[in-house]
């Protein structure tokens, strides 16, 4: 999809003015291009473009809070010129895996006076010999090169400022994010509800079986109880009938 009709798409009615956060991976440029994004987008932070098609970055449009821009994966050769007149509060700036080639093209760098860091993985500068110096030197403002400070200490953990890598981890591309947490989301995995009241139907069948079982048990042992008392009476009542014909026959045989 182009990368202005999805932004477009991903606005879902809502004001320009409102984004602080727009990440449009993997949409095309049609023509290399910066497209979609314009001036409105007023508010606008933390800005992706990656694997877009990119060859320039000459229309992009002023971003005066734009601090974190991610480029990485394109065509980009040079035209860095536009990024300090447009975006000048820039801290952060990955141009990963573009072609740029020469030292000269990071030149007009040094007009972003709050840049801290900036990643150049896979472009054609850094096999140069003494690349990492060459570029301290160039931007003296740049406190991590590639994820690195001068003295190769990596960046802190806790400095989430320098930490962000949209391009690799970003699974969904051209999203527009919002900050504020679905209430779902809070009230933890659906279905969980349902479980538990499956669990507590099943415990309470269980129960219902047992006592069931279990009278029905007495049930059968009260009755045997009984046959067997009446079995005992009916035969000590026969065997009393017994002695008594015995013993009369016995007076008979007397006289």
């Amino acid at each position: 999809m182009e990368m202005k009709k999805r932004i477009s798409l991903e606005l879902r009615n809502r004001s320009p003015a409102e984004v602080r956060e727009l990440v449009v991976d993997s949409c095309r440029s049609a023509d290399g291009e910066v497209e979609g994004v314009t001036e409105e987008f007023s508010a606008l932070e933390v800005l992706s473009m990656v694997n877009v098609g990119l060859g320039s970055l000459a229309k992009l449009p002023a971003l005066p809070k734009l601090r974190k821009l991610e480029v990485s994966d394109n065509s980009i050769s040079g035209g860095l010129d536009a990024l300090a007149e447009k975006c000048p509060n820039l801290s952060y700036l990955n141009l990963s895996g573009n072609h740029i080639k020469e030292l000269s093209s990071l030149q007009p760098l040094q007009n972003l006076k709050n840049l801290k860091s900036l990643d150049l993985y896979s472009c054609g500068v850094t096999a140069a010999d003494g690349y990492r110096d060459a570029v301290f030197r160039l931007l003296p403002q740049v406190v991590y090169l590639d994820g690195f400070d001068p003295d190769d200490n990596e960046v802190p953990e806790s400095n989430g400022e320098f930490r962000v890598r949209f391009g690799p981890v970003l699974l969904v591309p051209c999203v527009t994010r919002c900050s504020v947490p679905d209430e779902d989301d809070e009230a933890g995995p659906p279905g969980d509800e349902d479980e538990d009241e499956d669990e507590d139907e099943d415990e309470e069948d269980g129960s219902e079986v047992g006592l069931s079982y279990l009278m029905k048990e007495g049930i059968q042992v009260s009755l045997a109880v009984v046959s067997s008392s009446e079995d005992d009476d009916a035969l000590a009542q026969g065997e009393k009938r017994k002695r008594d014909a015995d013993d009369e026959g016995d007076d008979d045989d007397d006289e």
